[in-house]
């Protein structure tokens, strides 16, 4: 099974260098020299890091194979794979990854209220994208307090959503309010 680490952005200068963004939170150990990368599209890989560097807070990477802009420019949204049998089991508590949690069940105590369809890693906390039976999305900060337990084996996580949570994305009552301000 492969792990999604990276996508591609645009180039950064003129010898082939790109932007990255970065999905992993282990970037010091996954983006140096020699390191080969599986490619979607199979077409633009696979690729061999040459260099990687820091700018401000973006990562900047040059592929053996990537010469000039005119190539990096090519490919553009790439997404970066590695083999997953190269990662450890022993830091489990230090974190998911989307592969791991996406269909899990997602419960409110006994109740199911949904599913597990993303997450998505940002700076400061991840956030979960639940979908509802009914089809709605609910994002879930994918924090201790909130998501208090994750059951791969089980097949399903737990949460204790504030007060108001579940609404917050609810559109229904905005439906509402537009249909009593479209009779008056």
């Amino acid at each position: 099974m492969q792990l999604q680490v990276a996508r591609i952005g645009k180039p950064h200068g003129i010898r082939g260098e790109v932007t990255v963004q970065v999905l992993t939170d282990a970037p010091a150990e996954r983006f140096v020299a020699g390191t080969e990368f599986v490619v979607e599209p199979a077409s633009a890989g696979p690729l061999t890091v040459r260099s990687a560097r820091w700018n401000k807070d973006i990562l900047l990477l040059g592929f053996e194979e990537i010469a000039d802009r005119n190539a990096a420019e090519a490919i553009r949204g790439a997404k970066l794979y590695i083999e997953t049998e190269e990662l450890d089991d022993e830091d489990d508590d230090e974190g998911w990854y989307e592969h791991e949690l996406v269909g899990l069940e997602a419960r409110v105590g006994s109740q199911v209220v949904g599913k597990v369809a993303a997450l998505t890693t940002l700076p400061v906390q991840d956030l979960l994208t639940i979908t509802t039976d009914e089809g709605k999305e609910i994002l879930v900060p994918f924090v201790d307090e909130i998501v208090p337990e994750v059951n791969i084996e089980d097949g399903y996580i737990l949460i204790t959503p504030p007060a108001g949570l579940f609404e917050l994305n609810d559109d229904s009552s905005d439906d509402a309010n537009d249909a009593a301000g479209d009779d008056a």
